[in-house]
């Protein structure tokens, strides 16, 4: 299959659903500017596109904003997926240990994150630092759970394999355990760093002087509605920054479950060892 038909047949699939999108647009700018709908709490698409214009060109005050909120999130997750994975592994080692874990890591995923932001803002202060724990705290047991589901999921007849060949138990856990707990453990992942970014909006929410959120909200309270929804498709565009970065170490770190990639791989290989043979 070529190049063009591969375009072909990818703009047939995109086509209806940007008729679609477009459709909608109309409907919505239509419905406000016959005053069907009130543009003070919903303003029209053409106003949310002036006030994106503003924002990023114009005026450029998003900026600093959004790479304030995107630091919070990346590092609160970066904190809370050490401790999760590193629990995890723990865990999966250890029968105690996991007994002894796990309850406290269900009281704090059962307790609501805004209940925890006053808390988290008296020992942090009103800097980064309390929107990157809340973010770590979010973040933490969805990280946890998946790792550790797939650490303690054993393969029987494959860890039988390992052994009759003279695996260590550290061997086993590495060669085999570990790879099969990869796909559990992106999906946790994923979760994780979707739900570390609300983690840090939220705490902006409550009290901070920068960040995405803290934007939001001064539109909101001056009820500038098209500039806070233009904000909020900002936080939107971390978050699939966010997710879409993981996406991708997903597709590399865990080729096998994919045939395109496990081939690549597999040519890869062979064209290492065909080097090295040359040699």
């Amino acid at each position: 299959m070529t190049r063009t038909d591969n375009f072909l047949m990818l703009a047939l699939r995109v086509a209806p659903h940007l008729v679609l999108f477009f459709v909608l647009i109309g409907l919505w700018e239509f419905s406000v500017h016959i005053g069907l709908i009130t543009s003070i709490m919903v303003p029209q698409p053409s106003a949310i596109g002036a006030a994106i214009i503003r924002l990023y060109v114009t005026e450029g005050t998003i900026y600093s904003h959004f790479f304030i909120t995107l630091t919070e999130a990346v590092v609160g997750f970066g904190i809370g997926a050490s401790v999760a994975v590193s629990l995890a592994v723990a865990s999966s080692l250890s029968e105690v240990f996991k007994r002894y874990v796990i309850p406290y890591a269900i009281v704090l995923n059962v307790t609501p994150g805004i209940a925890l932001t006053p808390v988290i803002i008296a020992w942090f202060g009103y800097g980064m630092g309390s929107k990157m724990a809340l973010a770590a705290i979010l973040c933490f047991f969805p990280i946890f759970v998946n790792t550790l589901t797939g650490l303690v999921q054993i393969d029987e007849d494959r860890e039988e394999l390992f052994k009759s060949m003279g695996a260590r138990p550290s061997q086993i856990f590495a060669k085999l355990r570990v790879p099969a707990a990869l796909p559990l453990m992106f999906a946790g992942l994923k979760i994780g760093l979707t739900t570390a970014l609300i983690g840090a909006v939220v705490a902006e929410f409550a009290q901070a002087t920068a960040g995405v959120g803290v934007l939001m909200s001064r539109f909101s309270f001056q009820l500038d509605m098209a500039s806070s929804i233009a904000t909020l498709l900002s936080m939107t565009v971390i978050g699939l920054m966010l997710f879409y970065t993981m996406e991708f170490l997903d597709d590399r770190i865990v080729f096998w479950r994919r045939e395109s990639r496990r081939a690549a791989a597999s040519r890869a290989r062979a064209r290492t060892w065909i080097n090295q043979a040359k040699k």
